[in-house]
């Protein structure tokens, strides 16, 4: 099983990234999918994930900015990011669970800085 995570990179305060991943391999029958983000010296920490059935979970610092959607025939999900904040500059990786397993994409950074 493979994660193929893009669309990270360097973008002014109030600007808008869109994040993609794409899950690949043996993989079926994903349950969740979901997007959570590593700055330095913290913990990992989700920032939104989405069931198979299209139900969302948002973390408090960004419901109302960020949205996840996912398109299911192509086992990939997405994240898109508007009103971006400096505090959102983080490593973001994407996570998948398929069959009681949990898989992660390698990251992909967000810098957002003027």
């Amino acid at each position: 099983v493979q994660l193929q995570a893009s669309g990270g990179g360097l973008v002014q305060p109030g600007g808008s990234l869109r994040l993609s991943c794409a899950a690949s391999g043996n993989i079926f029958n994903i349950k969740r999918m979901g997007w959570y983000c590593q700055s330095p010296g913290k913990q990992r920490e989700l920032v939104a994930d989405i069931t198979s059935g299209g139900s969302t979970n948002y973390a408090d610092s960004v419901k109302g900015r960020f949205t996840i959607s996912r398109d299911n025939a192509k086992n990939t999900v997405y994240l898109q990011m508007n009103s971006l904040k400096p505090a959102d500059t983080a490593v973001y990786y994407c996570k998948v669970v398929s069959a009681g397993y949990s898989y992660w994409g390698q990251g992909t950074l967000v810098t957002v800085s003027s």
